[in-house]
């Protein structure tokens, strides 16, 4: 019975069906949804990975052993993963193998917008494209067996809108794949430099053989239309908009599933076969840089902009010439909703400390706690990639220690460095583990939600249960921090709601001439049980008390808002975490409920 799935329920179905064991990933929007659905199937042993280099190399050691295994990750994370990547190219895949790449044109969620075709062309390493849910649940289906015929990992790229969009899907039944019974081959397996030269020859014999396929494989076809005059070439979500923005003209489609290596035969003859050719591609000119190299005139990248997702409309108006046909609309224009923290998060308390601080730099990291950007906050400097908050914090530090030594007069600003719990397992460690064998004299502060909440609420090492919900070992931050060399009485734990104790850890941090960690902890304000718990919690303000200075707006919270030159309280928003209330100077703001921690 066809089901309404989305692309990343049907690529779960998919792996499931193939027979898969393993799955690990680390979660990044457009595909935590990924892990989530085969965490609910008993049969594949899953984990939320402390990053995406641990997921690959996970998956890979259980290719390896010789069961089907996949890691799923967004664009970004693979450039994490890259090293085993690249390297399990050549080693191969003893059980299927399967690395889910979901890129983010449009930048929805996300600090770049690169194109991860690439990343196949490079590693020499097979790539399926779906174009809806249906071909989500069957390409991955197919991957692995691929990946075993072929002995490699296969990259199965998708993008934010087949990820999230719905269509129907037939799903299947479970084919029950035994692991290979395990025969050890280190020439096979450990890449010294010489065993590594032997397989790059073997990595030509192979793209050879994958090209044949390529061009006679099904994932790769040519629709004829009733008019010869143009042909499209595409594929993922582009094929779907060039349908759509098409639907009336005739044109002839060479609908691309299996993308790299790309069929160069099967170019050739669809070409030849039209008067034009277009390429209908988001972001980079990964297919028309192919298609030129074949000789072949095509447009595409002159036509169809290079930055944020395509849609029917932009096609049907780049090659048509037709504006754009206006969408349904409500008549009403929504209100301006700029990205801002939560009512009741916890990162709010420590980002009104530091927005009180003068001459510091911040250091900021991938999270929520990015909106430390904005408005009224304002305290973050700059914002690179997972864990760069710690290491960029170290070269802010060292860049201004040397400005100083420039002549008088030279501010040396005190740097913090601001990163999430989830993310600093992820990829905060080794910084600082940098800062404190480098004698760094920046600032650290973990701020602990106990979740990975961006990308919803997933577990992370700090939370102490698995993806399964499984009970397992807490990793303690402080633990942690101190095992690393942080020194006892340099680590500060607060509660994140308490604004005087962060307050003095600021303070004793920005005093320090030694590396500091403060470990700011409150759960995060949506995890279910803490909602539930605060559900009849509310501050309100009283209007006889107010006297309309609106120091309690300094802190941000969207629960509060001016009214007739007071202050008002929304009691369904607000969750009572009283940081208003310690920052009013007059005692206007009262909490109201019982609430037991």
């Amino acid at each position: 019975m066809r089901k309404i799935m989305t692309g990343n329920e049907a690529i779960a179905r998919g792996a499931w069906e193939a027979g898969c064991r393993v799955a690990a990933a680390y979660p990044g929007t457009p595909s935590s949804e990924i892990l989530e659905n085969i965490a609910l199937y008993a049969e594949i042993d899953s984990e939320w990975s402390v990053n995406e280099k641990v997921a690959v190399e996970v998956a890979s050691g259980a290719s390896m052993a010789g069961a089907r295994a996949l890691a799923a990750m967004k664009h970004v994370g693979l450039n994490v993963a890259a090293d085993p990547f690249f390297t399990m190219s050549y080693v191969g895949a003893s059980g299927g193998l399967v690395i889910v790449t979901a890129d983010d044109p449009g930048l929805f969620s996300s600090q770049n917008e690169q194109d991860n075709r690439w990343y196949a062309l490079h590693a020499k390493t097979p790539m399926m494209e779906p174009s809806d849910s249906q071909e989500c649940l069957d390409y991955v289906r197919d991957a692995f067996e691929i990946s075993e015929r072929f002995d490699v990992p296969v990259l199965f790229r998708v993008t934010t809108r087949i990820c999230h969009s719905k269509s129907a899907a037939e799903p299947g039944e479970r084919v029950d794949v035994p692991v290979k019974p395990y025969e050890r081959d280190p020439a096979k397996r450990v890449m010294t430099p010489a065993a590594a030269k032997a397989r790059r020859y073997l990595l030509e014999e192979r793209e050879k053989k994958l090209r044949e396929f390529s061009n006679g494989c099904p994932y790769n076809r040519i629709e004829w239309g009733a008019s010869r005059k143009a042909g499209v070439i595409t594929s993922g979500i582009g094929y779907q908009h060039a349908r759509e923005a098409f639907k009336d003209a005739g044109f002839s489609y060479l609908k691309l599933g299996f993308t790299y290596p790309l069929p160069d035969e099967l170019i050739r003859e669809f070409a030849a076969g039209v008067e034009k050719v277009y390429v209908v591609e988001e972001n980079e000119p990964y297919i028309e840089s192919f298609v030129k190299s074949l000789g072949i005139a095509c447009e595409g990248r002159s036509l169809f902009p290079a930055v944020d997702e395509l849609n029917a409309g932009i096609v049907r108006s780049a090659v048509l010439g037709c504006k754009p046909e206006p969408g349904p609309t409500s008549g009403v224009t929504p209100p301006p909703r700029p990205p801002v923290l939560c009512p009741g998060c916890s990162h709010r308390g420590v980002f009104y400390a530091l927005s009180k601080e003068k001459d510091i730099v911040v250091s900021s990291d991938i999270g929520c706690y990015t909106l430390g950007v904005a408005p009224p906050l304002s305290v973050t400097d700059s914002v690179i990639c997972m864990g760069a908050s710690v290491s960029a914090g170290i070269g802010y530090q060292k860049a201004f220690a040397s400005a100083a030594t420039d002549g008088p007069g030279r501010k040396q600003p005190k740097v913090f460095s601001v990163i999430g719990d989830s993310t600093f397992f992820h990829s905060g460690i080794t910084g600082l583990i940098d800062a404190v064998v480098n004698k760094s004299e920046s600032a650290l502060i973990i701020l602990d939600n106990r979740t990975t909440a961006m990308t919803g609420h997933q577990e992370n090492p700090g939370t102490g249960f698995t993806i399964k919900g499984e009970a397992t070992a807490r990793i303690d931050l402080r633990d942690l921090c101190v095992a690393c060399g942080v020194k006892q009485g340099n680590v500060r734990s607060v509660d994140s709601y308490d604004i005087g104790a962060v307050a003095k850890a600021v303070a004793d941090a920005r005093a320090s001439r030694e590396f500091f960690v403060i470990i700011a902890s409150r759960p995060c304000a949506l995890i279910r049980d803490v909602a539930r718990a605060r559900a009849d919690l509310y501050c309100e303000a009283d209007k006889e008390k107010c006297v309309g200075c609106k120091a309690c707006l300094k802190a941000g919270c969207p629960a509060l808002a001016p009214d007739g030159g007071k202050i008002t309280i929304d009691r369904v928003a607000c969750n009572g975490c009283m940081i208003c209330a310690m920052i009013c100077p007059v005692g206007a703001i009262s909490r109201v409920g019982d609430f037991y921690e």
